[in-house]
């Protein structure tokens, strides 16, 4: 059988960590490989493909086998590889992988409908509420998977030298790819239906583990299989920014490349916005039913707000001429939420609530660093409220646990300080992901594999504080996640890409 998406883009991107890895330990660039980025769904052809006929027909073909552009039989046959540039080859591999990429996708959304949505023990099981939260519109989603891969396939047959495929991206991103908005924004309640149905009914928890067991979901789970959309949507664009990088400058190719991309970019932005917004929403309500305030009330829910960072810190006790080891409690624990334009400060009280004592809006916080002043005073900072709840300047002294946590801290209270970023002016540091990282923390920041990251800040004990090449988005995240890209032809090749990508972008 050919591959599945998981595995399909699993392989993809490991491939592509271990050609950067190649390219990274050669002394020139140019002497990379031409196959550079080129997905590993490569197969050895067999013998019955090398007698089809030269069609290229991927979706109609379920045991087709996932090959290069350049090792499918036709193309060899052909003798257009003697003819085509090296760059050329390079970017109809990349349209390609796009295609091909579809196709595995749409196979397994078709596996989720069919294997999983439409067995009729599950069926029987399920609720009509539920089943609907648990598979959104994933009818939606795969009828435009069909519609958009016959497309590309008719492209893909129309010549065996593809011309172009990110019109034919445009195109149905603009008209069809809003469904994916629909169902990532249902995420929240689709993770919590499928808990709460596991947690609940030991029938659907059997049926479901029956059901992975199935030789055609090639040991992958269930919960794998639903986020599929947001996973294809998001690849989608980091596919077409890899046509961007390969076509030449000024050609009409750029010119659909860039608009197909800011439209994904749109239809990208709007899923993370979605599923913000449940989550949010649900978080500031959880939150508010906590506090009780000491001071004047402040109201913590609001459309435009959300928490970016909350976790206990020590706060020094007494007037700074106080403090001595011999003080038998030097500090004492404090809460904080901190919100995109609020600060809240309290203390926990017992039923797991908190005690509001004091607040600030974001903009009048600042944070200062205290310089080395022994152990007591390890990682420790001070937090200044211009003007706090009594409308009065306030000032904190506060330990974290760690140093890693009182950077977070200071970079999450006061994010527009003098920073001791790497500065643009030195070696900028590069790394790519090899360990994907689910955030734990609203400061942290989700990695995929193959992501590369800019370093702006680091911890010696072993967290990064970087920004994500292809959207720009910043955070935190361990240090073994990561390997340090060291030839400076390469860093300089990424910077520039990504340059090139987001040079359409009004906002840069």
């Amino acid at each position: 059988l050919g591959l599945l998406y998981q595995e399909y883009r699993d392989k993809s991107t490991r491939q592509e960590i271990e050609t950067r890895r190649l390219q990274d330990s050669q002394t020139d660039a140019e002497e990379s490989s031409p196959s550079e980025e080129t997905p590993s769904e490569a197969e050895p052809t067999s013998t019955t493909e090398s007698k089809a006929p030269p069609q290229i027909s991927l979706l109609r073909n379920s045991n087709s086998r996932f090959n290069l552009w350049q090792d499918l039989p036709e193309i060899r046959s052909s003798g257009v590889l003697s003819i085509l540039q090296p760059d050329e080859i390079k970017l109809q591999e990349a349209m390609f992988e796009l295609v091909t990429s579809e196709a595995s996708y749409y196979k397994s959304l078709n596996l989720l409908v069919s294997h999983f949505m439409e067995n009729e023990r599950l069926k029987k099981i399920l609720h009509q509420s539920e089943a609907h939260i648990l598979f959104s519109n994933v009818l939606d989603v795969m009828a435009v998977s069909e519609r958009f891969l016959l497309d590309l396939e008719q492209r893909v047959e129309e010549n065996i030298v593809i011309s172009d495929v990110c019109d034919i991206v445009y195109q149905h991103t603009v008209n069809h790819f809003s469904v994916y908005i629909t169902y990532v924004s249902n995420q929240t309640y689709q993770e919590r239906a499928y808990k709460q149905l596991l947690q609940d009914k030991p029938a659907f928890r059997e049926v479901i583990s029956q059901l992975e067991l199935d030789p055609k979901c090639k040991g992958l789970s269930f919960s794998s299989f639903l986020i599929l959309p947001f996973q294809r949507i998001t690849r989608l664009k980091l596919l077409v920014q890899n046509i961007l990088k390969k076509v030449e400058e000024k050609s009409d190719r750029e010119t659909t490349a860039l608009d197909a991309h800011k439209e994904l970019e749109t239809v990208v932005k709007a899923c993370n916005e979605g599923v913000r917004k449940m989550s949010r929403t649900e978080q500031m309500i959880s939150i508010q039913k906590k506090l009780e305030f000491k001071i004047k009330s402040v109201p913590i829910i609001s459309h435009s707000r959300w928490l970016l960072k909350q976790g206990e810190l020590q706060q020094m006790n007494g007037p700074k001429t106080s403090r001595t080891l011999r003080t038998k409690k030097l500090f004492r624990e404090i809460y904080l939420f901190l919100f995109n334009d609020l600060l809240v400060i309290c203390r926990q009280i017992p039923g797991d609530k908190y005690q509001v004592f004091d607040s600030a809006p974001r903009g009048l916080l600042r944070v200062e660093e205290l310089e080395d002043q022994g152990q007591s005073l390890a990682n420790v900072f001070i937090l200044r409220l211009l003007e706090n709840a009594d409308d009065r300047e306030a000032s904190y002294m506060l330990k974290a646990s760690s140093q890693s946590e009182m950077k977070r801290w200071m970079i999450s209270l006061a994010p527009n300080r003098r920073t001791k970023f790497v500065s643009f002016t030195s070696r900028l540091v590069e790394i790519q992901c090899v360990h994907p990282y689910v955030a734990q923390q609203p400061d942290e920041l989700s990695l995929e594999l193959a992501d590369i990251l800019n370093i702006l800040d680091k911890t010696d004990d072993g967290w990064i504080f970087g920004e994500r090449l292809h959207d720009q988005e910043r955070g935190w995240f361990p240090s073994s996640m990561g390997e340090e890209i060291l030839n400076p032809k390469i860093r300089a090749q990424n910077l520039k890409e990504c340059f090139r990508v987001h040079k359409s972008d009004d906002s840069q």
